[in-house]
């Protein structure tokens, strides 16, 4: 794109201050301050009704439109409430002291003209009244305005606990009849731009909510502030001493049903119902699965618990997880006809806004495992079933109607579904495990490559299989069981026929599974010595075994592949404009090539900066330019990487995700179902204010500087323009700017303790435009503030050898 001419210097220079300022403000407003959602209650409702939904959360002003993934969901805004400012407060109180001030002079004129009139009945002609302008006046007009202002001081709070979900904005949600049921992306579009997903789910059940605490809001705020504030610890299970008196509101219920609700400071919440004897009831939580992890709580989301209790009070079932869910899960028969209570609480008796649950009760069908827990793509697979109130105990899965990957299963009773449980599909030959085989002389003989479907059927139980090996081959061993529901905590070795170890693994980490905190699955690999027969031990790491401990052992030469995550899975971009994403690369087996990147199937105007995940690098951050047109709705983008493995080019798209922390310190890739991209503000100038004009990459020394052009308006150099590397690789800076011919000379330099030659990756520069004092107020530069009008495509570079 040309520059300007001479001539037009000052015009751009002013349509650029004008112009872009608000745009560039707002746009560096949604990075420093971008509109979140922490929670929605109730998280979800059932297919055909409408109801309202309240959302917790923090920079939601001028929240406008609302986004469901799928179909059949539909949903507009109804309200928005911020906290009131100490400001609005004060002002609140001033109007309330002019009230009262006239209520009491309007009551104490009255009761003068009652005791006049009583003084002329008894003495005669009283004085003469006030005028009609001079006396003061109370209607009910008045006295509701009174009320009013009361009832928003009451619960005005200095300092908001929970800032980060102290706005909210109520909802009306529309679920068509037959709407997919299930869990569902819920996003709001406000001022700031497009909020990140939260849970909305489609149910089948009627739909219950707890019972609101007598009193109303007040009586919840004032027990807020009066429970007991647990200390914070890791999960609480016995041991942990409730509040003296903890709060708890009953509500009834009939079965099948959903119930919805929240978890307050030393607060339990019940649901009473009807039981008749011999009733399977399932009792479910999702309160986890709702909201993956709270960034400022400890484990780092709710705890919850769930008990059954009969009309004595007798507690029948207890469950504060299901085997390694955090969720709880509670089976029970039904003793007697009567009345029975369900209970949920926090561990520990913590609890908020956020601390929100939906249960699943009734006589409802449950899988609680399967066998095996996948197929080979292209064939038949018979799967056994395991659970409360099945239809069936066997399903047939067809490999052809799906390719590899992990899929979900589920089976319907009457007009229930049940819950859905992966099921993984691979493309390599698969055998059931044989027992007995928990010892070398008795180990199961593989050919490789193989997938073994097997189970640690009870406490102690080792399986062990045989295969002959090359002196050089290099194998992996890889065992899905964690990834796939089994509870199994796999520990997996390696060994050669005089029983010496070669290789060994207990848990390895695995980046795509973004809701596990324990990776509990193994994977191995090792180069075989010499010819010969080989075994692989597989265990539980506890001890532990049963026939829910089911587990797929895929035993092969290596297979490089990759998966992709880009976060963030909103974007809010100001039209025309570049904004920064970033790219992770879960990469298999021992694949280090580079991965190229791109946009599938985009709308014009949509382009990648430095669209390469460079080899041996786990992540890239790479610009996003988006059209010079702002858009009312949201965009739906899909993003692809290109790698070669093994001679032949594989394709995989890149998952969105959201980097969620837990407990102030861990972070995970929580996957989501759709990459939105929010388009807003004015169109981009015609001239752009920076552009590089250095040939990419740029090649720095390790430990030397290199010089980088960039195209600057000529008036803009004259102190007025600050560029900035955002988040730079460690070891990279800025050493100086200073004027060129061109624009403006970048010197970057590296640190050659932190950079090693051969390292790739991209730069991210903003360019910041400092803003003037008011007229005649003028200000020196360093008081001058300083607004980001720019973000420059990624600035691929390498670092080379002095």
């Amino acid at each position: 794109m040309a520059r300007p001419n001479q001539g037009d210097h000052v015009p751009w220079v002013l349509c650029l201050v004008v112009s872009l300022a608000v745009a560039s403000a707002a746009e560096a407003q949604v990075a420093a301050r971008s509109p979140r959602i922490g929670y929605a209650y109730p998280a979800g409702g059932r297919q055909g009704a409408t109801f309202q939904v309240k959302l917790g959360g923090q920079f939601l002003d001028g929240a406008c439109n609302v986004y469901v993934s799928g179909t059949g969901v539909h949903a507009t805004v109804v309200e928005h409430t911020k906290p009131m400012t100490p400001q609005q407060a004060n002002k609140l109180r001033e109007q309330l002291m002019e009230l009262q001030q006239r209520r009491a002079s309007a009551l104490g004129g009255a009761r003068g003209l009652g005791k006049r009139a009583a003084q002329a009945t008894s003495k005669g002609p009283a004085k003469p009244a006030q005028k009609p302008s001079q006396a003061a006046t109370w209607t009910a007009e008045d006295a509701k305005l009174l009320a009013e202002i009361r009832q928003k001081l009451a619960t005005f709070v200095r300092r908001p606990m929970n800032p980060t979900i102290a706005e909210t904005v109520v909802l009306q949600v529309t679920m068509a009849p037959d709407a997919e049921p299930g869990q569902r992306e819920l996003r709001l579009g406000a001022q700031l731009g497009l909020t990140s997903p939260i849970a909305l789910c489609v149910g089948e059940l009627p739909e219950f909510k707890e019972k609101e605490a007598a009193g109303g809001p007040a009586a919840a705020a004032a027990k807020k502030k009066a429970a007991v504030k647990p200390k914070v610890g890791a999960k609480g299970k016995a041991g942990v001493k409730p509040p003296s008196a903890p709060v708890q509101t009953v509500t009834n219920i009939t079965l099948p049903a959903t119930v919805n609700g929240q978890i307050l400071p030393g607060e339990a919440d019940r649901f009473r119902f009807t039981g008749r004897k011999g009733q399977r009831v399932v009792v479910a939580a999702s309160a986890r699965q709702l909201i993956p992890y709270l960034p400022d709580a400890v484990p780092g989301w709710f705890q919850a618990t769930l008990a059954l209790f009969d009309a004595k009070g007798n507690e029948l079932a207890y469950d504060d997880d299901y085997r390694f869910d955090p969720d709880p899960v509670l089976y029970y028969e039904i003793p007697a006809d009567g009345q029975y209570v369900i209970e949920i609480k926090d561990a520990i008796y913590r609890g908020r806004e956020d601390f929100l649950y939906r249960i699943t009760v009734g006589e409802l069908p449950r899988v609680t495992s399967i066998f095996p827990l996948g197929g080979r793509s292209g064939e038949k697979t018979t799967v056994e079933l395991s659970g409360w109130n099945l239809p069936v105990n066997k399903l047939v899965v067809d490999g052809k109607e799906n390719g590899p990957g992990v899929h979900e299963l589920s089976v319907r009773k009457e007009q229930w579904t049940s819950n859905r449980v992966p099921f993984a599909v691979d493309t390599l030959p698969e055998c059931l495990e044989q027992e007995p085989n928990n010892e070398p002389r008795r180990a199961q003989r593989v050919t490789l490559p193989v997938i073994v479907n097997g189970r640690i059927d009870q406490p102690g139980d080792c399986d062990v299989f045989r295969f002959e090996g090359r002196a050089g081959s290099q194998i992996v061993a890889e065992v899905y069981a964690r990834r796939l529901g089994s509870p199994l905590d796999s520990f997996l070795k390696l060994t050669d026929a005089t029983g010496r170890q070669l290789a060994a693994n207990d848990d390895h980490e695995d980046k795509g599974a973004g809701l596990e905190t324990h990776h509990a699955d193994s994977w191995l690999s090792a180069t075989l010595p010499a010819d010969g027969t080989y075994y692989l031990h597989l265990t539980d790491a506890q001890r532990k075994g049963g026939p829910e401990y089911a587990y797929r052992l895929r035993v092969s030469p290596p297979r490089p592949d990759f998966e992709l995550r880009v976060v963030p899975s909103s974007i809010n971009a100001r039209a025309g404009g570049n904004v920064p994403i970033t790219v992770y690369a879960l990469r298999r087996d021992g694949f280090s090539g580079e991965i190229t990147l791109g946009l599938k199937d985009a709308p014009s105007g949509f382009a990648l900066g430095g669209s390469l995940v460079p080899a041996g690098q786990d992540n890239v951050k790479l610009t996003l330019r988006v059209p010079t047109t702002s858009q009312k709705d949201p965009f739906t983008l899909h993003l692809e990487g290109r790698a070669t493995l093994q001679g032949r080019e594989v394709s995989h798209p890149a998952v969105p995700a959201e980097d969620m922390m837990q407990a102030f310190a861990y972070r995970h890739l929580v996957p989501a179902k759709e990459l939105r991209v929010a388009v807003a503000g004015r169109p981009a100038p015609k001239v752009q204010l920076v552009r590089l004009l250095s040939k990419p990459p740029v090649r720095i020394p390790a430990g030397g500087t290199a010089r980088v052009q960039v195209a600057v308006p000529a008036r803009a150099t004259a102190g007025q323009l600050r560029l900035e590397l955002s988040d730079p690789p460690e070891g990279i800076a800025i050493k100086s700017t200073s004027p060129s011919s061109d624009g403006m000379e970048i010197v970057l330099e590296s640190d050659a303790a932190k950079v090693k030659p051969g390292m790739k990756g991209n730069l991210i520069v903003t360019a910041f435009m400092r803003r003037p004092g008011a007229p005649g107020k003028v200000k020196p530069a360093a008081a001058q503030r300083a607004v980001p009008v720019a973000t420059l495509p990624a600035v691929p570079f390498e670092i080379v050898a002095p």
